[in-house]
């Protein structure tokens, strides 16, 4: 018997977060590990009179691809890749892993490369959403793998993550633009502001907003959500920062990770594991040692570290980074092929000052 969860996120999903219009036409992405969400998706899809499409691929497609393809394969991008993104009105995409590890030992060239390929795909489809030509929601499905990096049980992570998307509530829809009315307060406080500075265990950064624009993540794009974020000025960020938690991706795992800034160019980095990664990763274009997101964390339902970004660049009381491509609608001029959030946890000895007064102590608001 399907969990009842499924079809309220399902319904949560289409009618909230990207509001399926009659005539639309809505690409489900996924694997055939969340096909009971996608399948309630595809099903709330048409009640909704949207055009659905089905699109699934398979995990180990990815590593036999990194294996064997050799550089013309690796930077092949098919016409089709780019009419997809042109032609698609409504984006959702079902995030599934069953096995996080499955790209541990590729060559990290290898996938810098692909991802350089691919580069203007992505760009056109910040650049669409950016402009509201085009809705996008990513959300995650429960899976073994996800519970075990999460050091939960499949139950557990079940509860844990339809606790964070509000599932629970009598009437979930309500709750989320309860949410989204408390954090426009934070974006519009934050945004006439000009300087920000973060203090903590082995960090002090500066870093300017002026003139950019705070976007209010209220389960529109993310799911579950709870963050307010910008891009900062490029040129902008100085200091050093030590980052909480292990940083994953492209299937690897890089622990300790300390980076210093000199006019918001990355200078120096490393990490007690996978530092050639790291290096590999910032390497591999011009807007990969710039930071292209600067962000706080806020959802209460989420207070601890799951090894899962959707859910942990989302924990009350964090704030993330990320190096590479920025957001075009926080007027972010940085671009890469590559997106990597990276957490600091506030909540034990933290600050934030924004223009010389306190914004954050220890994970909570001041303001």
């Amino acid at each position: 018997m399907m969990d009842p969860r499924v079809e309220t996120m399902a319904r949560i999903l289409v009618d909230y977060s990207v509001d399926v219009q009659p005539g639309q036409f809505v690409r489900i992405e996924g694997t055939p590990d969340g096909a009971p969400l996608i399948l309630a998706i595809y099903r709330r899809v048409l009640q909704r009179g949207g055009n659905p499409w089905l699109r699934l691929s398979l995990d180990e497609a990815a590593e036999i691809f990194y294996k064997l393809a050799g550089d013309a394969q690796l930077e092949f991008v098919p016409k089709v890749a780019a009419q997809l993104v042109e032609e698609t009105d409504v984006s959702i995409g079902v995030w599934t892993d069953s096995n996080t590890k499955a790209l541990s030992n590729v060559d990290p060239a290898k996938q810098a490369r692909a991802q350089a390929a691919r580069r203007p795909i992505s760009e056109r489809f910040l650049e669409r959403a950016a402009n509201k030509e085009l809705k996008w929601v990513g959300t995650a499905y429960p899976t073994q793998a996800y519970a075990q990096d999460a050091e939960m049980s499949l139950s557990e992570f079940e509860d844990f993550l339809y606790g964070a998307a509000l599932v629970h509530e009598p009437d979930p829809i309500a709750a989320w633009q309860q949410v989204s009315r408390d954090q426009q307060k934070l974006v519009d406080w934050l945004t006439p502001r000009e300087q920000v500075r973060l203090v903590g265990p082995d960090t002090d950064l500066t870093l300017s907003i002026k003139g950019r624009s705070w976007v209010n993540c209220d389960g529109h794009e993310n799911f579950p959500d709870g963050e307010v974020f910008t891009g900062p000025i490029e040129d902008s960020v100085n200091g050093h920062v030590r980052f909480s938690y292990p940083a994953s991706e492209g299937g690897r795992e890089v622990e300790d990770v300390r980076l210093w800034f000199e006019n918001g160019k990355v200078v120096k980095a490393t990490a007690a594991k996978n530092e050639e990664f790291l290096l590999a990763m910032l390497d591999t274009d011009e807007g990969a040692r710039y930071l292209g997101e600067f962000a706080f964390g806020t959802n209460p339902g989420i207070q601890r570290f799951t090894k899962n970004i959707l859910f942990d660049e989302k924990i009350g009381g964090t704030v993330h980074m990320a190096v590479g491509t920025g957001y075009p609608e926080t007027g972010s001029l940085n671009r890469s092929a590559i997106h990597w959030d990276m957490i600091c946890d506030l909540r034990q000895g933290g600050e934030v000052w924004v223009d010389g007064q306190l914004f954050a102590r220890d994970g909570k608001f001041q303001i």
